[in-house]
């Protein structure tokens, strides 16, 4: 497309201009009363999906014991089951680990829960969490409870499974993460 050149206006176009126009008297703008931005949306959905979590999370009953020698294993309806056998079998790239050995539960749910979206955030979406076997807990792995009942209601774990015997065996987990 061509661009327009201006042309120069002639006098006489720029006074029939003026005179048709008429007289022009500036409009000062005034501040409108509704000057503050209206509320933020409201995410009602994830409150209720947060709410929902934190309901089953509390829900110890609804998990089943967890013995020290269990295999853990979980995948998303999403992903596939061939996915769960090569991730069992230890066969992605570790990109990060966390060790939670000798933690106590508080201190290794917030730490697990930072690492999680750290690695998530720096694009390391397969990670390896050793927490134990829980062999010196007096009834069921506590760390290994932990981590398996956080992984289970985090939205952005697609899967996880314990780890071959060469990366720690049923005392670690390998878990995929979703992309951020």
């Amino acid at each position: 497309m061509k661009s327009r050149r201006a042309h120069p206006v002639e006098p006489e176009d720029a006074a029939l201009f003026r005179e048709a126009v008429g007289t022009v008297r500036r409009i000062e703008a005034r501040e409108s009363a509704n000057e503050r931005p209206g509320p933020a949306p409201e995410p009602r959905r994830l409150r209720m999906d947060e709410a929902e979590a934190l309901r089953e999370s509390r829900d110890v009953a609804a998990l089943a014991p967890i013995d020290a020698a269990d295999v853990l294993d979980f995948r998303r309806n999403e992903v596939p089951e061939k996915t769960l056998r090569q991730l069992r079998r230890g066969q992605f790239s570790i990109q990060d680990e966390l060790d939670l050995h000798h933690l106590r539960a508080a201190d290794a749910e917030r730490l697990l829960k930072t690492f999680l979206n750290q690695a998530r955030r720096g694009s390391r979406l397969c990670v390896r969490i050793v927490h134990g076997k829980g062999l010196r807990s007096e009834s069921t792995p506590v760390l290994k409870s932990l981590v398996d009942k956080v992984l289970r209601h985090r939205g952005d774990v697609l899967a996880f499974a314990s780890a071959p015997i060469n990366q720690g065996g049923t005392g670690a987990v390998l878990v995929l993460l979703a992309a951020a």
